[in-house]
């Protein structure tokens, strides 16, 4: 194990894409156990593990959200929080907070949260008078909304990984993502009154009701993926196909600025970014079949309960452990690793698999914001066209604040527990 851990380490210091370091340190492992017969059945492990009906909403769910960036309905959504809440001081800060929620409940994803926040709200907040610096940060935090407010692609690798029901991980996101939120409004309100910041006019009553009326069809887009799963009539993956087709109806007929032009594009950007994370899911799923072949995972879960069976030290150290990992490593190759690793441990000393895998993914999605691996802080440093240098320190006090709510979700399962039982009745 120690040849295998110090080739994943050098493979991934190099620079070599993720999905690589997984499939090569998984096929050394194999030949490391010394069986023929692992190499012959590592390309049928690679299909069975993308073979799944679950993981077929993440191609539908960024479908959705290319649309929706396209079909104007963000910008919809921009409008009207900018309409209502513009005029307090730090109100465009705050409405970029409240669009980042809603761009959670449309896309899943921090890095298109982060392009459309960075393209949209960012260069607004620069124009009236917010530091570039402050505003970028705040952009980048928000991003990470994206795959908490569900739907989550990350919930879903998850809920895969550990057989869990996708649709009661999502509504588990509802409640850490508004405490995050909230988390950011109480920084946006203390930079405010440090910083005093310029105050916008207040829209009229007239302005504010247009803003509500253009963007009232774009919150169709949430009620029909939420509704569908809550109601039993859809799956998490018919609900994606669903909030396609109504974003292509909204985009062309409603506010008809998706073009026939843009949907090469589009289903380019869908098919690049799916590949990517499928191809990830695949090579994840060598290395995890060789580690479970050498009964790795069993090893750990006997050292760490050796260490403590206190389940909330362990919580505490496991914390510790997936905030450095979601520094160095992609989110959904951490979660098709760890997961199996951990299940045990925490099934041992009696954690809820549901409270445990909002509070992992909640650590790597953290990571999204780190440096070295921080793409949801590379993606807006981008976009913007910041300096990435300029954003590092400045970083870590939305990455102080996303910890503290992390702590709060470990050690209160209900908040995490409370909408999923009362949904599901169980």
């Amino acid at each position: 194990m120690g040849i295998v851990a110090l080739a994943f380490i050098v493979t991934l210091v190099i620079g070599l894409p993720i999905a690589f370091v997984l499939g090569f340190t998984g096929v050394l492992h194999a030949l490391i156990i010394g069986d023929p017969n692992l190499l012959v059945m590592l390309p049928q492990r690679m299909f069975a593990a993308a073979d799944n009906f679950s993981l077929m909403a993440i191609p539908l769910f960024v479908l959705a959200g290319e649309l929706m960036g396209f079909g104007g309905i963000t910008e919809k959504l921009a409008d009207m929080t900018r309409s209502v809440i513009g005029h307090i001081r730090g109100g465009l800060a705050y409405a970029t907070v409240v669009v980042g929620c809603f761009l959670g409940a449309l896309l899943g994803s921090a890095n298109a949260a982060a392009a459309l926040l960075g393209d949209v709200m960012q260069p607004e907040m620069v124009k009236d008078g917010y530091d570039e610096v402050f505003s970028t940060c705040l952009t980048a935090a928000t991003s990470i909304l994206g795959p908490i407010i569900p739907p989550s692609m990350v919930f879903i690798v998850y809920g895969v990984a550990a057989n869990l029901s996708i649709g009661e991980l999502f509504f588990a996101g509802i409640i850490p993502g508004l405490l995050l939120a909230a988390a950011y409004f109480v920084i946006i309100w203390l930079t405010g009154r440090r910083e005093k910041w310029h105050v916008r006019p207040r829209a009229t009553l007239a302005e504010v009701g247009r803003s509500f009326l253009k963007a009232a069809p774009s919150l169709l887009v949430p009620v029909i993926i939420l509704g569908g799963i809550l109601g039993g009539i859809t799956t998490p993956t018919e609900s994606a196909a669903a909030a396609s087709v109504v974003a292509v109806f909204l985009g062309t007929v409603v506010y008809k600025k998706l073009k026939l032009s843009h949907i090469p594009h589009i289903l380019e950007r869908t098919g690049v970014v799916s590949a990517s994370i499928m191809i990830i899911v695949a090579m994840a799923n060598i290395l995890g079949w060789t580690l479970a072949l050498d009964q790795v995972p069993q090893t750990i879960a006997q050292f760490m309960l050796s260490l403590t069976s206190n389940k909330y030290l362990l919580l505490l150290l496991i914390n510790i452990f997936l905030l450095f990992v979601g520094m160095v490593m992609e989110t959904v190759a951490a979660i098709i690793i760890l997961v199996p690793v951990f299940l045990p441990i925490i099934t041992a000393v009696g954690i809820d698999p549901l409270h445990f895998g909002l509070v992992v993914s909640f650590n790597l999605i953290v990571g999204l914001l780190t440096p070295p691996v921080g793409v949801a802080l590379f993606t807006t440093s981008i976009v913007t066209k910041t300096p990435l240098q300029k954003l590092i320190k400045p970083i870590w006090i939305w990455v102080g604040a996303a910890v503290v709510v992390l702590m709060i979700l470990t050690y209160v399962p209900g908040i995490v527990t409370f909408l999923p039982r009362l949904v599901f009745k169980h």
